[in-house]
């Protein structure tokens, strides 16, 4: 009992800092605006990380690369500790656990980012049918911009409603499918 205890709050704790670094780095990388609710929090919320992370991972092509790496090395740690947890041990194939836990957590990044997409399209959408003039619709317009806008092209609005975000709801569920697969054939090999 302890130990599920123990693995549930480990999940919980590490799980929040991976979304909230991937969000930071997502908000980045589509250049969304900071000045705002949401921005200022994740900002507050992963600065003492971040920061001094920055001091040894410099940003390539314009991307806050400390963020995307802070966020994989949280999840591969996160992965080592459940397995230790679970009464995994590496001592003989060390070098190969190690290349399996960060690729579980490359993995894993995927997997969070599809459902930190499909978490936003759904606020976004849900914030264009109550209130389209709401202060944080632009930031939601602006992380769902890319996503949605080849659905858009495709498919034209129907009597005036947007049907892009079900078929980009689609797509991420739809690439979930195989993320998990391959996840769960590497873990096999520990």
């Amino acid at each position: 009992m302890l130990n599920q205890i123990l693995r549930f709050l480990l999940d919980t704790v590490f799980g929040f800092f991976v979304f909230v670094l991937l969000a930071r780095f997502y908000l980045q990388l589509l250049r969304a605006p900071f000045r705002n609710p949401l921005g200022q929090f994740v900002t507050a919320l992963t600065n003492w990380l971040v920061l001094p992370a920055r001091r040894f991972i410099p940003g390539m092509f314009g991307l806050d690369m400390a963020s995307f790496l802070l966020a994989w090395l949280l999840e591969a740690l996160l992965l080592f500790l459940l397995y230790f947890l679970r009464g995994g041990s590496v001592v003989g194939t060390s070098g190969l656990a190690v290349g399996i836990f960060f690729s579980l957590g490359l993995l894993e990044l995927a997997r969070f980012s599809l459902y930190l997409l499909i978490g936003v399209i759904l606020i976004q959408a849900v914030i264009s049918w109550i209130n389209p003039y709401a202060p944080l619709a632009p930031l939601f317009n602006t992380l769902t911009g890319p996503f949605l806008r080849p659905f858009r092209r495709l498919i034209p609005p129907i009597g005036n409603v947007d049907l892009s975000p079900l078929f980009a709801l689609v797509a991420a569920q739809l690439l979930l499918i195989p993320l998990e697969y391959v996840a769960r054939s590497v873990s096999l090999l520990l």
